[in-house]
């Protein structure tokens, strides 16, 4: 198992600097010049082509991708010393680069929204699992019957619904219309000035995020179940005798889990690297939200952070869905 994480790792990072080159060279052969944005918001909408090819130089982005890249990659792990304007900047490691519409160190940005896109992806996460689970196992021991039937309908409805839609409803509705005290809190509190405060204003989004997507969960935990029910061996421990629960559960649902967790690892991931419509909706800073705004304002140090972190959080999460399949499923081997 050890060569095959080691394995793992290195294709990770393969794929992590891939990611990387790829938004890079998009920001830098794109339609616009990535210092254009700059330039208009500091000279106030008079961006001459003189002013335009000084903000470049000042910037770098009329220096080769190459070396500019390098340079990037480089102050990730050593830190760098960046030129703005008439000020050099200390940039430690890990230095992600300098956001120029914030005027602030983009390491520093990502660690200052990071605990509040934590709050939001570990919470909705779990909803996940706590609700698509159970309900996809009850309906697959009811398999054919009318609530069977009822149920997968039902979530059917609701995940044809686009998200943003039926997040932004929620929102509405219960901050705005009806006004739930435990749910009416928007934005974010840190937990560490406000417990009570931060559960408010998360509990709405975990809920929007877990109900909608606890119905994939559903699904895919009813057609696993379905499935594994039918195996031999499901069959073999009902004639021994053993208890309905202790088949289903131990036996059936230890297996039917493989495919469940391949979908949790990879969502997690993306919730992680950034809930953009979640954040939006109910004014949460975070990594999603800040992301959305970099690439409106085509800030290219905060979209290669961003995206270089959803990335490596991607990775990570699929090594661990790997490794935690030889574990739910024996017949699985790492090799």
């Amino acid at each position: 198992m050890f060569a095959y994480i080691i394995k793992r790792l290195l294709s990770g990072v393969i794929v992590v600097i891939l990611v990387s080159m790829a938004v890079f060279a998009l920001f830098w052969y794109g339609p616009s010049s990535p210092a254009r944005p700059i330039c208009l918001a500091e000279t106030g909408n008079r961006c001459t082509p003189d002013r335009l090819e000084n903000y470049e130089e000042q910037l770098g982005y009329n220096n080769n991708i190459v070396d500019e890249y390098g340079n990037y990659a480089k102050g990730i792990f050593t830190g760098r010393e960046m030129p703005i304007g008439n000020v050099v900047i200390d940039c430690d490691r890990p230095c992600l680069g300098f956001s120029h519409r914030s005027r602030a160190l983009v390491w520093d940005e990502l660690v200052e929204r990071l605990p509040a896109t934590i709050s939001v992806a570990v919470g909705g996460a779990f909803l996940y699992l706590a609700l698509g689970i159970p309900i996809g196992v009850a309906a697959a021991r009811r398999r054919g019957t009318l609530g069977d039937k009822l149920l997968v309908s039902s979530f059917l409805f609701l995940s044809s619904v686009p998200y943003y839609l039926f997040a932004l409803l929620a929102w509405l509705y219960f901050t705005l219309i009806w006004q739930v005290p435990i749910l009416g809190s928007s934005g974010y509190t840190p937990i560490t000035d406000n417990p009570a405060e931060w559960f408010k204003g998360m509990l709405l989004p975990w809920l929007c995020l877990g109900i909608f997507g606890c119905t994939q969960y559903t699904r895919y935990t009813r057609g696993a179940m379905v499935e594994t029910l039918s195996e031999d061996y499901i069959r073999t421990a009902k004639a021994k005798g053993l208890p309905p629960s202790t088949v289903v559960y131990r036996h059936g649902l230890r297996s039917a889990l493989v495919p469940v967790v391949t979908v949790f690892g990879i969502d997690l991931g993306v919730l992680l690297a950034g809930t953009i419509f979640t954040e939006r909706i109910f004014e949460i800073q975070g990594i999603g939200r800040w992301g959305l705004s970099a690439v409106q304002a085509f800030d290219l140090p905060v979209v290669s952070a961003t995206a270089l972190f959803g990335a490596i959080l991607i990775v990570i999460s699929n090594l661990i869905v790997d490794v935690i399949y030889s574990v739910l499923d024996p017949r699985v081997r790492l090799s």
